[in-house]
């Protein structure tokens, strides 16, 4: 690959982003190509049999995922030459936000400036606020943190409050953080807006998240949560992005997306000793509020009466105040324990084991998973006697706090689980059937060879029927394969 010095640089992207818009339709508008961090492979990192070829590989995967972009209408794309001794793999990610022709630009634009890495380099990478473009010689699409992990301030301090300005906006990036990788694609806008007072005019926060496609849940979860940690070091400044392997997080007083790709909007935070707008509105609320507890308390003393449950639920704090045990749900005792994991493990007996818990609190307790028969009976008798034991108090007594009744339900899937395996398992064909470099047909899908994850993310597994489609062939006849 060609290393062109910055004068020839500056005039290709020039042309390139030119050559874009009048090639896509004669539209004009921002592709975000503004550079905020580009790094390369140091060339004695891997070892190459011939240079030329992994570099013909490289400009290869990079025609595949353009086409992919323009033929596709993707935002994300993935391409590799899986040869043994020159392998190349190549990612690219555009912010969703921005159209097709933007993606593409901002793609030209990071496969100039990602040439610029030495002769020998066998890897490189590209940032910019629309996408990131990234190949190396080994795999990578897993990676979140592993390689590098930036932040990036802006250098102008808002007049606002600097106070009500980082509650607001730590809000907003806390939500994309949590919000983020439960969403279909991993990606995530908002807006934040600070009420006017008589220190600000009403200033919005923008923001922004994205994880790459090819990480778990988890992994996107990781991933965002150091992102979160990093722009705590940028507000109150205007403006903040932070980079990793695997996600990209962004917030702004200044808009960078368009109104309409918002997935949700925060309430807005007022600030005490605001303006009397603020007051009235305040006093609309609250008076709003206390007609609503007033109908509930109505609805409450004149609802029909049923059974009591044997165990209520309730916070850890007031375990004191109550004749029964807390009733725990399956996921806090499973969150606490880290999913009941083996480092977590105390002992066991003949009714089951005990796990060392942490509560969200801080409390560290012990939670004991018990091996039951599933019968209404065994259920009742279960509640009765935990609730005649929490009521036990003594110095040499261990405490009862609380516990769970509910279990797991093995084998419940919603809807949007279901929906997301199903898109899970035709994204693993596809990339079979078109995105791989050669043609991979299966012959023995079914649920059996379908695995879940801790994230219930779906793998394909069982290649032992698959057979290889040339690329000069449309279609595969086969004798009778798989199961019936």
């Amino acid at each position: 690959m060609l290393q062109p010095n910055n004068n020839l640089l500056s005039l290709i992207i020039t042309f390139i982003m030119f050559w874009s818009w009048s090639t896509l339709n004669g539209v004009v508008s921002d592709p975000q190509a503004n550079l905020l961090n580009k790094g390369c492979t140091p060339s004695n990192a891997f070892a190459v049999s011939s240079f030329s070829i992994f570099s013909g590989n490289v400009n290869e995967t990079f025609r595949d995922i353009r086409e992919q972009i323009v033929g596709m209408n993707k935002h994300f794309a993935t391409a590799q030459k899986a040869n043994p001794e020159n392998p190349v793999f190549t990612l690219f990610q555009c912010r969703d936000y921005l159209s097709i022709h933007d993606c593409v630009t901002c793609f030209d634009v990071a496969a100039v400036h990602i040439r610029q890495c030495p002769a020998g380099a066998q890897g490189g990478r590209a940032v910019y606020d629309g996408c990131f473009l990234r190949y190396e010689i080994s795999a990578f699409f897993d990676q979140t943190l592993d390689s590098f992990n930036a932040v990036l301030c802006g250098n102008q301090t808002v007049r606002e409050s600097t106070t009500l300005f980082t509650s607001v906006g730590q809000q907003a990036l806390m939500n994309l953080q949590t919000t983020t990788p439960k969403k279909q694609g991993f990606f995530v806008t908002t807006k934040a807006q600070l009420l006017p007072d008589n220190n600000n005019n009403g200033t919005t926060i923008y923001a922004f998240a994205q994880c790459i496609e090819t990480i778990t849940q988890r992994g996107c979860e990781d991933c965002l949560k150091a992102g979160y940690s990093n722009l705590q070091t940028c507000l109150p400044n205007s403006s903040g992005r932070t980079e990793a392997n695997g996600c990209f997080m962004r917030y702004s007083t200044t808009s960078f997306f368009p109104d309409n790709n918002q997935t949700f909007h925060i309430v807005p935070l007022i600030k005490q000793g605001s303006n009397k707008k603020g007051t009235i509105r305040g006093v609309i609320v609250g008076s709003a509020a206390f007609v609503l507890i007033l109908l509930t308390l109505l609805a409450w003393i004149k609802r029909p009466k049923r059974p009591k449950r044997s165990v209520p639920r309730g916070d850890i704090s007031g375990a004191s105040k109550l004749e029964g045990p807390i009733h725990f749900s399956y996921w806090e005792l499973k969150s606490a324990t880290k999913s009941f994991s083996a480092e977590n493990k105390l002992g066991e007996g003949g009714f089951g084991a005990v796990y060392k818990g942490t509560l969200k609190n801080g409390k560290v307790v012990a939670v004991k998973k018990l091996t039951l028969r599933q019968s209404k009976k065994v259920e009742e008798e279960f509640e009765s006697e935990v609730k005649l034991i929490s009521n036990v108090h003594h110095r040499n007594l261990i405490r009862l706090l609380g516990c769970c009744s509910e279990g797991k339900n093995k084998g419940s899937l919603s809807w949007k689980q279901r929906y997301d395996i199903i898109l899970g398992v035709a994204r693993g064909l596809a990339y079979l059937h078109e995105e791989f470099h050669v043609r991979v047909i299966h012959r023995d899908i079914k649920t059996n060879n379908i695995l879940l994850d801790d994230d219930l993310q779906p793998k394909i597994a069982d290649f032992g029927l698959a057979r290889l489609l040339p690329e000069e062939k449309s279609h595969l006849s086969t004798k009778f394969a798989g199961t019936l």
